[in-house]
């Protein structure tokens, strides 16, 4: 008798059972060197091994000559011994015997689990693909259309060697993650600049979003809000290729089908681009994340033209060389200060809900400094930004350049682009002086600004509690700027740079005007800012912020104007005007980059010299008034208030 037994192989029924539990995308990968092999002839395979199994059991029995006087395991090897053992043992050790698997003992809930992981992978590729980068995008008939990127990553996907396609599947979902965070930044950035994130020199401004978060809810929540993001991003970018990969396995092992629904997604894209199908306004064919690869590798190159460009419009100057003795020559002998008034826009003035009370703060301004000698002019400038980035709109203004954006900004400020407040430098005839109580480190731009000195938060001596981002109220601003410049005896006058903070976003808590003798090292705001209110509670509906927003330009204004009303004299020349507008939250959607500008002066002689500007005669510019670009403001007040540079010079470029 034969020390050997033979295997049959399980009837069809019993292996159409054993396999039907598992689903398609949950069976094994084959190995690498067999897997095409094995999805292209696995029915070969099952055939033959179907025959090989009937020939065995019609020769039961093996023939003696063959087996006699040979040892099994001499012939089989230690394998076919153990198989034999095992075999012919009728009650095999239970302990060799693998335990069943989850799947094994939960057959239907692995069915389901694996199916529903397929379905949140193929939907977060989906959704990777057609993410709009506009908020205005962002409806549901965004993302029932149709990826042509989708359709040819699966076609290219299928044709590729296992090894290939798999570092091909990760490398996608990390660029399809990558795109996505991208898209992302462009929402948030036009929400609160007005326009899309700049993968080139934007990476900074990342900076003060986490600093503006830590002024809104605080050192601990900030903290929690950028952990949450570091996190979600590195789950964006592993999920994303993990998806990639589970539905490429899946076409791998059902390539016929993949195949076919491959060509059939395609052949719809192009009869939905022929026929140029939408889907609530949506085109059907979607092309929109070649279309953004495309327009952010544009974005780049325009970017780095740009740059050689702006350089080359900064150094054509046309009053770079006009000597000092010929400029300003109206303004001799005036102290003048230029005064930015933080996030103070068209929309504080003209917006239904804002503008009765910064309105009415302006008449009665105007009013009470007219009753103190003095008159005024106004009109409107479009800032060079929008909803932050003040100092692209303090730059513009005084350089007479379209300062837009952080790399023009670097390369103007590296230069000696003459600005306003270093002209009054040039002439010698004044002291030129800032007080800057947002800036909290040193400060390079103080040279190019052509500031003699300039006082940062940490030398106005303020002994008071931060509001919000704004790290003390405007009206002690204005008292330390009375007490440690203008106030003093000086051998000359002097021209000031004064930047006002207290309208700077979140808007909440907000300071209280006080006597001006009750303002003293600032202390006395402890009390103030704590009855405040909360940012947090504030940002949660949006009149809200609005209102409160309308308060805070509502202070600024009444400090300046009490300012000079108290303090000014026959000498005394004000400019103010806002640095941008607020975010869309509160300016809305669309908004013009319009800012109110306004001349204050005591003396008539130097509102004479602008009556051709045609500016309303009132600290509200009303509709009528004239708008000009920002950047235009530098050669016009240079020309009405000193001889104009010679015409032979070249004229500035914009």
């Amino acid at each position: 008798m034969s020390h050997t037994t033979s295997s049959r192989p399980l009837p069809q029924e019993e292996r159409n059972t054993a396999t039907e539990d598992v689903p398609p995308d949950g069976l094994p990968e084959p190995a690498p060197d067999a897997a095409e092999a094995t999805s292209d002839g696995g029915e070969a395979t099952a055939d033959a091994g179907e025959a090989t199994a009937h020939a065995a059991e019609a020769t039961p029995e093996q023939d003696p000559a063959a087996s006699e006087g040979t040892d099994p395991e001499a012939a089989t090897g230690p394998e076919a011994a153990t198989e034999t053992e095992a075999a012919t043992d009728p009650e095999p050790d239970s302990a060799a015997r693998p335990a069943p698997g989850w799947r094994d003992r939960h057959p239907a809930a692995a069915r389901t689990l694996a199916w529903t992981t397929t379905v949140l992978a193929a939907a977060l590729v989906l959704v990777t693909l057609l993410l709009p980068n506009d908020p205005a995008r962002l409806t549901p008939a965004e993302f029932v259309r149709i990826p042509v990127e989708g359709i040819a990553g699966a076609a290219l996907l299928l044709v590729l060697p296992q090894t290939v396609r798999r570092v091909a599947a990760v490398l996608a979902g990390v660029v399809l993650a990558l795109l996505a965070i991208l898209d992302v930044l462009d929402i948030g950035f036009i929400g609160a600049l007005g326009r899309g994130f700049n993968v080139v020199f934007d990476w900074p401004l990342l900076g003060d979003g986490a600093s503006f978060l830590q002024d809104s809810i605080g050192p601990a929540g900030a903290l929690g809000v950028e952990i949450a993001a570091v996190v979600l991003v590195l789950a964006l970018l592993v999920l994303t290729a993990l998806a990639v990969v589970r539905l490429s396995n899946l076409m791998a092992r059902h390539r016929a089908t993949a195949a076919g629904t491959t060509l059939v997604l395609g052949t719809a894209w192009v009869l939905a681009a022929a026929l140029g199908l939408q889907i609530a306004g949506a085109p059907l064919a979607s092309r929109s994340t070649s279309d953004l690869v495309q327009a952010r590798m544009d974005g780049v190159s325009a970017t780095l033209k740009d740059e050689r460009e702006f350089a080359k419009h900064a150094a054509a100057d046309p009053y770079h060389s006009t000597p000092g003795s010929r400029l300003l020559t109206g303004l001799r002998g005036k102290d003048v200060i230029f005064t930015f008034i933080e996030s103070y826009g068209r929309s504080a003035v003209q917006d239904p809900l804002m503008a009765p009370g910064v309105d009415a703060v302006l008449a009665k301004g105007t009013e009470r400094l007219r009753a103190a000698g003095y008159s005024a002019r106004s009109g409107w400038l479009t800032s060079a930004t929008y909803g932050g980035g003040s100092w692209l709109g303090h730059s513009t203004f005084m350089s007479g350049l379209w300062i837009d954006n952080q790399q023009r900004y670097r390369t103007v400020t590296a230069g000696d682009h003459l600005t306003l407040t270093k002209a009054f430098q040039r002439t010698g005839a004044w002291r030129t002086v800032g007080i800057m109580p947002g800036v909290t480190k040193a400060w390079p731009e103080a040279s190019w600004y052509g500031l003699d000195h300039v006082y940062d938060s940490r030398e106005l001596g303020y002994k008071g509690p931060k509001f919000s981002w704004s790290t003390m109220p405007d009206q002690y601003s204005l008292s330390a700027f009375q007490r440690l410049e203008h106030g003093r005896p000086h051998d000359k006058p002097l021209m000031s740079e004064i930047i006002l903070t207290s309208s700077h976003n979140p808007w909440a808590p907000l300071p209280k005007t006080l006597p001006w003798n009750k303002v003293g090292d600032g202390s006395v705001y402890n009390s103030v800012e704590k009855a405040g209110k909360n940012p947090v509670d504030v940002w949660q509906q949006t009149d809200r912020v609005r209102t409160e927003y309308g308060k805070s330009i509502q202070y600024s204004l009444n400090s300046l104007i009490s300012y000079v009303e108290k303090y000014g004299n026959k000498n005394t020349v004000l400019v103010f005007l806002g640095d941008h507008q607020p975010v869309a939250k509160v300016s809305g959607d669309h908004a013009s980059r319009d800012v109110p500008v306004a001349l204050v002066a005591h003396d008539p002689d130097v509102l004479k010299r602008i009556s051709n500007w045609h500016w309303t005669p009132s600290l509200n510019p009303g509709h009528q008034a004239p708008v000009w670009r920002m950047d235009t403001f530098r050669d016009r007040f240079l020309k009405a208030y000193g001889p104009h540079p010679d015409s032979t010079t070249p004229p500035a470029a914009r």
